[in-house]
Formats: structure tokens, sequence, C-alpha cells
């Protein structure tokens, strides 16, 4: 699609929009991912929380000889202010320390399996919660003993390696509390019982929460509750918790830049053109998104949930830098401005895919930071994240291809000035995409060799490159078209037809120069009329 419009074709303009006024078969696609994603993303919109892990009456799947709940996982560092074994938990002060706290999680199972039971028994069924660091995960489970099952039978409990009915765990023996088992007990013909404990982290590391059970008596057994987790500075977690600084750093970054700006702005405001406001606005837009996030980090690190408000501002200051970051650069590679007053034709057309890229942005920074901390799945967000990456790539076909356009333009007129302009900007944006290309590769590869989040203390630096390199480039831009005291080496001057740079035209120029510069004028005009 980016390929054909650059080259001013009506080919792709007509399948969006059919002559007779109706939509096409792309818009009508468009509206059907929109709508698609609405419903995919309202299960967030009602239930955005952090490191609060909240379960409603969710269900166990059977795994093994086992009945499973993933209760959650998030990067916790050790406590700074360890406390001694005889001092209890509640104890030490709330500032320092590092825990994961069970807030009445309850278990409920089914009334046909209550009924069953013994009254007068005290233990009629067991729920364990099983905490362990990533790198403990082959403890849990008989790996250790050559079998793949996850609850201990008969045959392995004459062993003495573990208890019937129970999850087989190797406990360490450099620190034997863990991996750490918490058992509830149904007593009787009770339905439900509960687990209201805290579990301070004294190791650094990527803790996982399961729930197991190995009575299939207990079959339909649903949780309820929530957990806590709490890294020493506060309620983010460890993979956040470097953004919260990154940003901080960011708004001082984008508030240097904007007042380095601003003073230019207003010191040679006579001299401004159109594209000095639309990077005005590109600068204000970044500093209100760095803002946000910085403010929505910290409020998510001292409360340990994101209100709804705050995340979706943040996600649509996001969305719009992105969208309107793209159709400036699309703008300045087709020589807006600069070899061209407007966009002619080519202004639906960039405005449709700025909504569509807006839409399709949105949905992925909603998926990505609504709902809770907890992992989702692959599938689901390759749903989000194809269609923001197919649109990244046609607006890198057709803004390369633009300015390939408009460099052959300024070459053709001898526009020197403005030729030396758009060569540095080519060669600027050049290197943005690859580092891009490297970075997507390194990504990739972190991804794929990290599917348990092992390296989770270093995972903050995969979004905060975009966030840097897009400030980087903002940067070029801002360097590049800077408010001059002669707009005219950079501006389209109607006058002179943009044929020539003011350096080559001398003032012995003959009337045949003058005639070309008709010509080439009435060209641009013609190119316009037909865009």
């Amino acid at each position: 699609m980016a390929r054909h419009e650059a080259h001013g074709g009506h080919g792709e303009y007509e399948y969006a929009w059919a002559g007779n006024g109706r939509p096409g078969p792309l818009a009508i696609s468009t509206h059907t991912y929109i709508y698609t994603v609405l419903l995919a993303l309202m299960p967030l919109i009602t239930n955005v929380s952090g490191s609060i892990h909240e379960y409603k009456n969710e269900a166990f799947y059977p795994k093994s000889n086992a009945f499973f709940f993933h209760g959650g996982s998030e990067g916790l560092y050790a406590s700074k202010l360890l406390h001694s074994p005889d001092a209890s938990s509640s104890d030490k002060p709330l500032k320092g320390k590092s825990f994961i706290r069970f807030e009445t999680v309850t278990f409920v199972r089914p009334k046909e399996s209550a009924s069953k039971q013994n009254e007068m028994q005290t233990i009629t069924g067991m729920v364990e919660a099983i905490i362990l660091e990533v790198k403990e995960r082959e403890r849990i489970g008989g790996s250790f003993l050559k079998t793949d099952l996850l609850c201990c039978t008969h045959n392995l409990s004459k062993e003495g390696s573990c208890s019937v009915g129970e999850v087989i765990i190797h406990v360490d023996p450099e620190n034997p509390k863990w991996p750490r088992r918490i058992k509830a007990f149904f007593q009787g013909t009770n339905e439900e019982t509960q687990i209201s404990e805290e579990v301070e982290i004294e190791r650094t590391g990527m803790y996982y929460l399961y729930f197991m059970y190995c009575d299939p008596q207990l079959k339909g057994t649903m949780i309820k509750g929530r957990t806590v987790w709490k890294n020493p500075d506060g309620y983010l977690p460890g993979k956040m918790a470097p953004l919260m600084t990154f940003y901080g750093l960011m708004s001082l970054a984008y508030l240097v830049l904007g007042l380095a700006w601003f003073l230019r702005f207003v010191q040679l405001w006579k001299d401004i053109i159109q594209l000095h406001y639309y990077i005005t606005g590109v600068i204000a837009l970044g500093m209100c998104e760095v803002a946000v996030w910085y403010f929505e980090y910290a409020n998510f690190n001292s409360t340990g949930s994101r209100p709804m408000g705050i995340t979706l501002w943040a996600v649509t200051f996001t969305s719009v830098k992105k969208t309107v970051s793209r159709l400036l650069l699309l703008a300045v590679s087709m020589g807006y401005g600069v070899v061209r007053p407007t966009l002619g034709g080519l202004t639906f057309k960039v405005i449709f895919l700025g909504l569509v890229y807006f839409v399709a942005s949105e949905a992925l920074e909603m998926f990505e930071n609504l709902g809770n901390i907890n992992d989702f799945s692959g599938k689901a967000k390759l749903f989000f994240v194809l269609p923001v990456t197919v649109l990244d790539v046609c607006f890198i076909l057709w803004i390369f291809s633009s300015l390939s356009r408009t460099l052959e333009k300024l070459q053709m007129r001898r526009n020197l000035a403005k030729l030396e302009l758009y060569r540095k900007f080519t060669n600027a944006l050049a290197a943005c995409v690859l580092l891009s290309i490297a970075w997507i590769g390194f990504e990739l590869y972190f991804n794929a060799t990290d599917p348990l989040n092992e390296l989770w203390q270093i995972a903050w630096i995969i979004p905060a490159f975009w966030a840097l390199l897009a400030f980087i480039l903002l940067v070029v831009i801002c360097a590049l078209w800077a408010p001059s005291r002669n707009p005219t080496r950079y501006a389209y001057s109607e006058e002179m037809g943009d044929d020539f740079d003011e350096e080559t035209v001398s003032l012995t120029s003959s009337g045949i120069k003058n005639v070309e510069m008709a010509a080439n004028l009435g060209e641009d005009l013609e190119e316009d009329k037909r865009e």
C-alpha cells in the first residue's frame, strides 16, 4: 500500500473507498478490526490492576496427576533490612520490605465433594500454595525421581521421598525453606478454606506462585481472593521499576529540548513556517507522554494498582505521539513546506493511514498496560502486534519512497542547500531504521531465549530503547529544521518556484532561466493536482 501511494497512484485509494462513496474492502476490514479490538479489550478495561493479583472464582486445570492454577509471577528484589528469625514478619516496617501477601485467598470445593466427607473428621482435603524462584522450577514434581508426576503416590512414598497426597518438592539443601509450601486444609464438611499469610522475600529473583491439589475428589474447586506482591521500594514489578527512573530522566530531556526550541521559536517568530508548528506539537506531545508515564509508574509504585484513568491517559498520549511523529516524518519526506506547499491529493491517504495506525497502536498499548501483570498468551499478543508491525512497514516504505522522489526533484533543480538538508535527514533516518531492525532482532532473540523471564532485571531496556530512539530522531529534526533568520534555505518559495538554490541564482540570470523556473513551477502544481 505504502509503495503505491508514494508514487501518487489512486489504486489503493479506490480500494479503501469505492468511487460510489461506499467503503471498499480495506475500509470494511479496518472497521471489523476496530470492532474486534474493542471486544477483546473490554475485560481489561473493566479490570485494571497491577501488583495485586486478583482471583475471581477461577478454576484449576488438570496437569499430570495434579490440578493446577497459576497465581502469578513477578521479579522481586530481596528485602533491604532482613530481620532476625525470631521476629515475626509483621514486626518489620513496610518500607524496605519485599513480600508476597495472601489476602484471604479462599478455596471453594463443590457441595457434592463436601457432603461425602465425615463431619467429625479434622482434615478432609488439602490445597497447596507453592512459591518458587524460577531457577528452582526443576525442584517441583518428580523429575529428580525420574518421573513426570507432580503428586506423590504410594510407590514413591515408600522410598521416603515424599508424602502421599502432596505435591513433590525437592528441597534446596542450601535453603531448606525453599521452594516454599503453604497448606490449606478443608475440615469436616466445610466447603471453604483460606490462606492468609505473608511470605518475605530474602533473595532477588523471578518468583512464581502455583496453587495445586492432588485429591481427585476436590475436582471442581474454585479459587478467589488476591495476593499482593511488593518490592523493597514499592509495588512496581521488578522489571518495570527502572522505567520510573527512565521516564523521570526523559521528562527532563524533553523539558530541555522544549525550552531550547521555544526560545528559538519566540526569538525568530517572524520567520516561522507551518512545519515549525507541527514540530512544536510533537515536542509538546512527547513532554506530556513521558510526564504522564512517570506519574503513572509513581502512582503504581505507591499503591500497587493502576487506576484506569491515568493508564488510559498515558496509553493515549503514547499512541497519539507515535502517530503524529510518523505523520510528521512522512510529511517532511514528501517535501511538505520545503518543495511543495501542500500534500495535494495525498492528504486523505495520509490521514487515513494515520487513523488506522492510531487505532492499532492504541489497542496494542492498552493490551500491554491494562489488566494483571501476568503474562498474556503469545497468540493473543500477536493479534495486536501484527497490525502495528505491518503499518510501520507501510510508513517506512512510503517515507523512503517519498524521500527518493524529493531528493531527485531537488537534484534536478540544483537546489543545493535543500538537497544537503535532505541528505542529512535521509542519513539520520536510515541510521534509525538500521538500529531499529538490529534492535528488533535483539528483542526477538531476547524473548526466544528467555521464555521464563529469568533476565527480568534488564527487560526494561527494550521499551526504553524505542522511547530514546524516537527522542533522538526528534532532536535531529529540530536541529535540521530549526527556526532560522533565513527561512528560504528550506522553506517553500512560490515566487522562485523552488527551482534553484539562492546561491546558484545570479543577478545576471537570463530570461531563459525565468522561463525554465515558470515551467518547473507549473509542473509541480500539475503534479499536486494529479496526486
